[in-house]
């Protein structure tokens, strides 16, 4: 079997949990071919993953390069005013409970047709003709004001992610995306062109950290307005498009279920691990020691971290801090507000940014305590990496992080850093209750999360989705 994997940002030009789950598939099924889409910024990225043998092709759909236009297109005409007018109104139309989804994916792919039959689709959402149509179905369904400059801003950025639907479908016998939203345009394509199946896989609520990243957008509110409502109609879209979904947690599945996924096409698949790559840590260091682990990036919410252990600080004047993990591009002033945040509350010298580790059983064993403040997540492989070396975690509850701690570690409330320092504190504390929780993290690891159990799933859904087309 070939698969097509297809991402956002991630493998093979990135670490983090979505890569590593990526390069888990392909070097665990060393019987299947693969090849990797992977949407990227301007098609510079460098690799930063070793690649495997049975990785066959890596390709680059850059999606903010100002050099994409196809300058000889032919000009959009009726036939696109027509597609695009109603794209506009079901974008601009608020949906119900995830309804329309088979609607705007058939939009989606005359759009596609467009592209394809010679057309500029990405010159075309900027034209006089098109920013005068966004202005106008802004003023029939919205009660506040759409001005020229939002609509142009709107209409570039519409462009720069409508861009997959315009490049060449892949040809594979599955794509498999890792998540909704964008990476789901390109399986889309090999569907409509070749009737390809399609599994999409989500370790984060997309439309979720949609939401959340466009708070702090710098655009105007109107232009906010329209790409979320253009991420919310997507994301119906996708959902039925794919022949399964497979969520990595319940709340994802609950998420799913409200933007319009049919249950009968979901099927939960919980990340694993190796235990073997995870020993249990048979020493504490010699300091009250509290480990992240993880990229730095505002969804992690190492802000609440930080002001978290200056609370432990008090209690525990010789405890530490030590972040381990690289800062993704683009990252760096969040890296900057961290590191003076630090600085504000006089913990120099005690929490210390470590940067990029080559071992990450190294860091989870360096510390008494594994804690990860995100404000939203998947199904968190530091987690489980952490629970696979016996170690206590204190985790938010976002996501399916919950789901992975069970009984085995302290669940508190995002952005709490009261709660997760008075559980930080009780576990620096209580030597007895880390060792028990500790046997239980990696108990609950060896029965429920092993990497081989991820696999074997995996490949049951890839033969019932490839036997039925077949």
């Amino acid at each position: 079997m070939k698969v097509t994997l297809v991402s956002e940002g991630t493998y093979p030009f990135a670490m983090g949990g979505v890569s590593v789950w990526m390069d888990q598939l392909i070097r665990g099924m060393p019987d299947y071919t693969w090849d990797v889409v992977a949407m990227t910024v301007d098609g510079r990225e460098r690799p930063v993953w070793e690649r495997p043998p049975n990785l066959q092709k890596v390709i680059s759909v850059p999606l903010w390069t100002a050099k994409w236009r196809r300058r000889s297109g032919k000009p959009p005409g009726s036939g696109f005013a027509q597609v695009y007018g109603r794209f506009l109104e079901m974008v601009l139309t608020p949906a119900v409970r995830g309804e329309g989804g088979a609607e705007f994916l058939a939009t989606l792919e005359q759009l596609y047709r467009f592209a394809h039959e010679g057309g500029d689709l990405v010159g075309a959402l900027t034209t006089n003709e098109s920013l005068s149509q966004l202005m106008d179905a802004w003023y029939w369904n919205r009660s506040d004001r759409l001005t020229l400059a939002d609509a142009v801003v709107a209409g570039d950025l519409m462009g720069h992610m409508l861009r997959p639907l315009a490049e060449p479908p892949p040809r594979t016998d599955l794509t498999h995306v890792s998540m909704n939203g964008l990476s789901m345009l390109m399986a889309m394509t090999a569907k409509w062109q070749y009737g390809t199946p399609i599994v999409l896989s989500e370790h984060g609520v997309y439309l979720r950290e949609r939401y959340l990243q466009y708070v702090d957008e710098p655009v105007s509110h109107a232009v906010r307005v329209l790409l979320l409502s253009f991420f919310r109609r997507l994301a119906t879209a996708a959902y039925a498009a794919a022949d399964r979904i497979a969520p990595h947690s319940s709340y994802n599945r609950r998420w799913q279920l409200r933007n319009g996924a049919d249950p009968g096409r979901i099927r939960i698949m919980y990340n694993g691990v190796d235990p073997a790559d995870f020993p249990v840590a048979t020493t504490d260091p010699p300091e009250p020691t509290i480990v992240f682990m993880g990229r730095v990036d505002p969804l992690k919410d190492l802000h609440m971290l930080i002001r978290a252990f200056q609370i432990v600080r008090d209690k525990i004047p010789d405890a530490r801090l030590r972040v381990f993990g690289g800062v993704p591009k683009g990252n760096e002033s969040y890296h900057e507000s961290c590191l003076d945040l630090i600085a504000e509350l006089g913990l120099e010298g005690s929490a210390v940014f470590e940067g990029r580790v080559a071992s990450q059983v190294d860091a989870y064993h360096a510390g008494q305590v594994v804690a990860l403040t995100s404000i939203s997540e998947g199904f968190p492989y530091t987690v489980v990496e952490a629970m696979a070396c016996g170690r206590p975690v204190v985790v938010t509850n976002v996501g399916g992080v919950a789901e992975a701690v069970g009984e085995a570690g302290f669940v508190v409330p995002p952005r709490d850093h009261v709660a997760a320092a008075d559980a930080m504190v009780r576990l620096l504390h209580d030597g007895e209750l880390r060792h028990r929780l500790g046997l239980l993290a990696r108990e609950r690891v060896l029965t429920r999360f092993t990497l081989r159990q991820s696999l074997d799933d995996y490949r049951a859904v890839y033969r019932e989705c490839v036997g039925a087309r077949a």
